[in-house]
């Protein structure tokens, strides 16, 4: 491309470069913020965690945090974060992720339900691969009311509720629901993470380890699956994630 000779020919491509670059962001710049939030801090957030656990370097936050929470503990906190756990896991989310992929598949939405199929089972075996990875033994500042014998790094409580909640809040983007699911999937995820430090079978790392893993699994799924189904597309199958 030729240099502009004018400033008059240099400013006309600079403005026509900016209603580029603006219309670029308007269309798909939320697409960027999900590759920067959702795919590459987390990956940053884990690897360091990892990186950590795999040196056998205690976290300075880890163990003062799970004393608070003990310190914290009372009958009616007991019971409340003992159902939290539950619905973090059997009783919640792994019911909630047969069903929601049961659901899309029985609505003919096979993107949709292609994207939360892998998004969900693949976290699970990612979750139990690192765990046999990075082999972490659980807490045992004191015997925790609801004992757990697997490994501790990173929690899947943490990742298989931040999964769920990514795929849901994805799936419901661009409808009404947008708002209301993200809330309600925060709130959910957060006191899921609670209960598994207050219950003292997790280090807060771990429940951060989860998390991370889980947004940028589901994120990349994501991205895969929508752009990936969008060549496939072409030859008669249904059309990629809007």
């Amino acid at each position: 491309m030729a240099a502009p000779r004018t400033p008059t020919e240099a400013l006309a491509n600079l403005l026509s470069d900016a209603r580029f670059g603006a219309g670029f962001l308007q269309r798909h710049g939320w697409r960027l913020v999900l590759v920067f939030v959702g795919l590459l801090l987390p990956l940053w957030g884990f690897a360091e965690l990892a990186d950590e656990v795999l040196e056998g370097e205690p976290f300075a936050f880890d163990e003062p945090i799970l004393l608070f929470a003990r310190e914290a503990a009372a009958g009616g906190l007991d019971q409340l974060f003992l159902l939290a756990s539950k619905l973090g896991y059997e009783w919640g989310v792994v019911p909630m992720d047969i069903l929601l992929v049961l659901g899309l598949a029985l609505a003919r939405r096979h993107r949709e339900g292609l994207f939360a199929g892998v998004a969900l089972l693949g976290s699970a075996l990612l979750n139990m691969a690192a765990k046999l990875a990075f082999a972490r033994e659980r807490p045992t500042l004191w015997e925790a009311i609801a004992p757990e014998h697997t490994f501790s790094f990173p929690s899947g409580h943490a990742m298989g509720s931040m999964t769920l909640a990514m795929v849901l809040v994805l799936l419901c983007w661009h409808t009404r629901w947008r708002w209301p699911v993200l809330v309600a999937m925060l709130g959910f995820v957060l006191l899921v993470g609670l209960s598994r430090v207050y219950l003292g079978v997790h280090y807060p790392s771990d429940i951060l380890a989860g998390w991370t893993a889980a947004l940028a699994w589901t994120a990349a799924t994501w991205l895969l699956v929508k752009y990936g189904a969008g060549r496939v597309g072409r030859k008669g199958l249904p059309p990629p994630l809007e």
